[in-house]
């Protein structure tokens, strides 16, 4: 006897689990309830629409109701609201918005998939007022768009640098708007550490976004934002984005344990804790497989994986539950950022023992046109060289590198294997040793104590202190910008010049992008220099770490001129 399974939520989770039940069983009868009036939608793409990179709100929708019953038998009902699971009896009760008419339906096997609700913290005054949104859906963003569009709308304030924070305000910008970020923490992005996250404050800035970090909103009024500081901010529309939390109160009403995030609990197999109730998305609690501890992870990919998942085992297919590991990226602006596994901030949480490789190569061989520099980080534990994570931030193709080394850590590798790796390779795509071959290279140097370095957030310490810095660049180099009392002595001139370098006292070597500075570092060392140390990021990196907050702040800068190019 064919199954009767019965899905709560569309989208990523609830329209998979649908269409993974119908390839398993052609007989099953499958009847998908969402509350809102479209059953999938490229919820990632919502802010396109904002530009006008997708023109029509419409073209959000991925499928209707009516091409799920035509092509897969399968019953989307829309304007349907799940109001109660009575888990004892096997049925749901189910509200039509339109009419109000409840219904009870039975089900064999049942899938919860209701997503996550936006913040919107009921402390800040004026939060209720009609020009404030938050973006969840199509509806939303077409409301946004038509509201800015019907009012002429010029002044925009959007609420937390995530990621639809970030991809609303770049897609406000284009569309003309003067927009401003307001973000509660010191950086934007938290998958990012704080010193990779300056490339995107700086990107932000020099795209005319006015960007506010450590202050949050106090209240909302008509034409500004009031901030805790007492910052006004000229606003007429406000976008809410600092976050979400799972749908969890059906879960709750039907007695689902809900787990120590605050997500529905569910075993391997994406089981909740009652018989035939699975669950899957924004709302559940699954697990890092890093940490191996409870996480939540709101990410479209992991949500269909789960979904698969989910729907074998209600026919008996095993399943292997790896957990997640959080690999992202986003465009913000000119820039591609991209992030897998657990950055410094989370290892120094979890009291992981850890090391960093820094390596800022070009993206392809430099003679092709457009190679640029690419930002790598890469995280790795000590003394085991397991790979824990990665970023990377440039204007290439930074999400291959990022993707590379989510599959590294899905394998348990370490910088041995990473070192080893063979990779595909043409000038126009990349260099004969990658970025993540460099990484691992770098990183095995320090893990095997080959030479000391020095991470970038501490050089302005060193300056203010008056440490003794050599600038390895070539004297032209230096010339056109350097920190503020380094000493020039360039890599092609160091050897004559051995003299003019103190045995008594720490030495701090950079170049341009570190890898001159590596050099001299090995050979000084070699030579009897025992206290030498490289700086990771060299000067490049330094120009980016500190130019958006002397802008911000006014402070006095330790470079005589930034430089953000490896040309």
């Amino acid at each position: 006897m064919s199954k009767r399974v019965l899905i709560v939520g569309g989208v990523a989770g609830g329209a998979s689990t649908a269409a993974r039940v119908r390839r398993i069983d052609e007989f099953a009868e499958i009847i998908m309830f969402e509350r809102g009036p479209h059953v999938s939608f490229s919820n990632c793409a919502l802010p396109f629409h904002l530009s006008g990179i997708v023109e029509e709100a419409d073209s959000l929708v991925l499928m209707s109701p009516e091409v799920f019953h035509k092509q897969y038998n399968i019953d989307a009902r829309v304007n349907h609201d799940v109001i109660k699971i009575n888990a004892d009896k096997q049925t749901i009760i189910v509200r039509n918005v339109l009419t109000g008419e409840e219904t009870e339906e039975h089900y064999d096997e049942l899938m919860v998939s209701p997503g996550a609700n936006p913040i919107l913290p009921a402390s800040i005054k004026g939060i209720g007022s009609d020009h404030v949104f938050t973006v969840r859906n199509v509806p939303d963003i077409d409301r946004i768009k038509k509201y800015l569009d019907t009012n002429a709308i010029k002044d925009v304030v959007v609420v937390g640098a995530g990621f639809i924070g970030l991809e609303v305000a770049e897609n406000l910008e284009m569309a003309g708007k003067h927009v401003t970020v307001v973000e509660a923490a010191n950086q934007v992005m938290a998958p990012f550490d704080h010193d990779f996250a300056q490339l995107l404050h700086k990107e932000i800035i020099d795209n005319k976004v006015d960007l506010v970090l450590e202050d949050a909103v106090k209240a909302i009024y008509c034409d500004k934002v009031v901030l805790e500081s007492g910052k006004e901010i000229p606003a007429k529309a406000v976008i809410m984005a600092i976050g979400v939390t799972p749908e969890v109160e059906l879960a709750k009403q039907a007695g689902l344990e809900i787990g120590v995030t605050g997500g529905i609990k569910v075993n391997q197999h994406y089981l909740t804790s009652k018989p035939h109730i699975y669950a899957v998305g924004d709302a559940i609690e699954t697990s890092h497989f890093i940490t191996r501890k409870p996480t939540r992870l709101t990410l479209a990919g992991p949500a269909q994986r789960q979904a698969r998942a989910a729907a074998d085992h209600m026919y008996g297919k095993a399943h292997r539950n790896t957990g997640v590991i959080g690999s992202s990226v986003i465009q913000c602006f000119g820039l591609n950022a991209a992030a897998t596994g657990l950055n410094e901030k989370e290892c120094q949480r979890e009291g992981i023992a850890y090391q960093t490789a820094y390596v800022i190569p070009k993206d392809k061989v430099g003679l092709m046109p457009n190679a640029r520099p690419l930002f790598f980080k890469l995280i790795f534990a000590d003394p085991s060289g397991d790979i824990l994570g990665a970023q990377a931030i440039g204007e290439g193709n930074v999400d291959k590198r990022i993707d590379v080394i989510a599959a590294m850590i899905m394998n348990h590798a370490n910088l041995e294997d990473l070192k080893e790796l063979e990779l595909s390779y043409s000038p126009m795509f990349g260099t004969a040793k990658d970025v993540v071959n460099m990484a691992a290279l770098v990183g095995l140097n320090v893990l095997n104590g080959e030479y000391k370095q020095i991470p970038v957030t501490e050089i302005r310490g060193l300056v203010e202190k008056g440490a003794f810095i050599i600038d390895a660049r070539e004297v032209h180099e230096y010339a056109e910008g350097h920190i503020k009392g380094a000493v020039s002595i360039p890599f092609s001139e160091f050897r004559q010049r051995l003299d003019e370098i103190p045995t008594d006292q720490p030495v701090y070597v950079h170049c341009l992008s570190s890898q001159r500075s590596y050099n001299m570092v090995k050979a000084l060392q070699m030579r009897g220099f025992d206290k030498v140390y490289n700086l990771m990021g060299s000067f490049l990196g330094l120009c980016v770490y500190e130019y958006f907050t002397d802008q911000q702040t006014g402070r006095e800068p330790i470079v005589t001129n930034y430089r953000f190019d490896l040309l």
